[in-house]
C-alpha cells in the first residue's frame, strides 16, 4: 500500500482509513507510513521501532516540535473502506472507521511533514501502535521506556480529535473496586443470610449524592466525575449472595496527583464496611499554556479563525509528555463525541483549517 503525503490532507486521510488497522493489527499502516517518509520527505531521521515510526529533524533550531498519533482503531464496524458524503447539517464529511480518532489528525501531521520546507521549529513524528488498548501495549509507552530521548521537546501536539480546539492537558483516571462480603443462603429463608449485593447500598448513595468539583487551570475549567462503572454479584437465582463488587472510576482534575485522587476517593466511602482496591490509574496533565511554544500555537490558531483553547474532558497520552515537563496539547479535526462510534465521520472543512493553523504555526507566518 502506497500513500501519497504530498496529496491533500483529506484525500490523505481517506488512503490512511482504508488501511485497516485495529490494535494489534498494524503492521499494514506502520509500513505505510514508514516507507512514505523514508521516500517522500528530506532531512528527516527516520527509525522503525516494533510498530512505531519516528522521525525527527536536526536543523539545529531553538526549539522542538513534538507531532504524535496513534495509528490504531477500535474494531471496524462495516465502516471501512470509506466514503464522502453529505454530512447532518449539510457539509461535506468524509464517515470512515478511525476517521475522527485519528486518522485525519495523522494524515495533517503527515502532510506537513512533507510540505512544511523550512519549519522555524524542529520537530519529531511519533506514528504508534496500542493507544486503543490496554497501557502494556500502547507504543508511545514503549518509546518513552526504550527510547525516551525521542520525548524531548518544547512542546507536544497530540492529534486527537479536538474539533478544531486546543484542548489542553487532560484528567486524570482512578479506577477502584469496592467489595462487600455477607453470608450465603436459600433466598427462601434470606434472614439466614447477609446480602453483599445490599452492602452496596450506601455506596450507590453517596455516588448519587456525589457533587463534583470544577477547577479552572489557565483558564480552563476542568470538572470532575465519580461514577459507578460495573456491578458484579449473586450466584444464583435462588441464592442470597456472600459476595459482591462494585468497580468506581475517578475523572479527576490535573492539579490533583494519583495519590490525591486515591486519598479523595477513600473519604468519599470512608466509614463503609468494604475491602478498598485501587485497580488502575494515570495522571493527568497540566494545560502548560503559559509555555512560549504553546502560545505561538494559540496564537496561530486564533489568527485562523480556530476554536480556541479549552481543557481535555478523558485522558490521552498528553499526560506522557506532561510527565516529563513538556507542555502538551490535544489539537486535531474532528469532534470527539463521535470518535468510536459506527457513523463515525470528520468535516473535510476541518481537516483543511487545521492543517492550516499547523503549516501557520510550524512555518512561524501569520498567513
Amino acid at each position: 500500500m502506497t500513500i501519497d503525503l504530498h496529496a491533500d490532507p483529506i484525500t490523505l486521510t481517506a488512503a490512511l482509513v482504508d488501511i485497516p488497522s485495529v490494535s494489534r493489527d498494524e503492521a499494514a499502516i506502520t509500513d505505510a507510513v514508514e516507507r512514505a517518509l523514508l521516500e517522500q520527505t528530506t532531512d528527516f531521521e527516520i527509525l522503525r521501532h516494533g510498530n512505531v515510526v519516528l522521525a525527527r529533524t536536526h536543523r539545529g533550531l531553538p526549539t522542538r516540535v513534538i507531532l504524535a498519533g496513534h495509528l490504531d482503531t477500535v474494531p471496524i464496524a462495516d465502516n471501512v473502506p470509506g466514503r464522502f458524503a453529505v454530512g447532518p447539517t449539510g457539509e461535506q464529511v468524509f464517515y470512515g472507521c478511525g476517521s475522527v480518532d485519528m486518522k485525519s489528525g495523522d494524515a495533517v501531521f503527515l502532510h506537513l511533514a512533507a510540505t512544511v520546507a523550512d519549519p522555524v521549529h524542529d520537530l519529531t513524528l511519533i506514528f504508534y501502535d496500542g493507544e486503543e488498548i490496554a497501557a502494556e501495549f500502547n507504543g508511545l509507552g514503549h518509546i518513552e521506556r526504550d527510547l525516551p530521548d525521542w520525548l524531548s521537546g518544547d512542546l507536544a501536539v497530540l492529534g486527537e480529535p479536538s474539533g478544531g480546539w486546543i484542548e489542553a492537558g487532560c484528567q486524570g483516571t482512578l479506577r477502584v473496586r469496592l467489595s462487600a462480603s455477607g453470608v450465603r443462603a436459600h433466598s427462601a429463608r434470606a434472614w439466614l443470610g447477609d446480602n453483599a449485593i445490599h452492602r452496596l447500598a450506601p455506596v450507590l448513595q453517596r455516588l448519587a449524592d456525589y457533587r463534583a468539583r470544577e477547577v479552572d487551570i489557565d483558564g480552563c475549567v476542568y470538572r470532575e466525575g465519580l461514577s459507578a462503572v460495573r456491578v458484579t454479584g449473586g450466584v444464583a437465582g435462588n441464592v442470597v449472595p456472600d459476595a459482591a463488587e462494585l468497580d468506581v472510576n475517578f475523572r479527576f482534575a490535573p492539579d490533583r496527583t494519583v495519590d490525591q485522587a486515591v486519598e479523595h476517593v477513600r473519604e468519599v466511602f470512608a466509614g463503609l464496611e468494604l475491602s478498598f482496591e485501587v485497580t488502575d490509574s494515570a495522571p493527568g496533565a497540566l494545560p502548560g499554556l503559559t509555555a512560549p511554544a504553546a502560545k505561538d500555537l494559540i496564537a496561530s490558531v486564533q489568527r485562523h479563525g480556530g476554536g480556541g483553547v479549552r481543557a481535555k474532558y478523558g485522558w490521552t497520552d498528553v499526560s506522557r509528555f506532561a510527565a516529563r515537563g513538556i507542555p502538551a496539547v490535544n489539537f486535531g479535526p474532528g469532534d470527539p463525541n463521535l470518535a468510536h462510534k459506527r457513523d463515525e465521520h470528520v468535516p473535510v472543512d476541518q481537516i483543511a483549517a487545521v492543517t492550516a493553523m499547523l503549516r501557520s504555526y510550524l512555518s512561524g507566518t501569520s498567513g
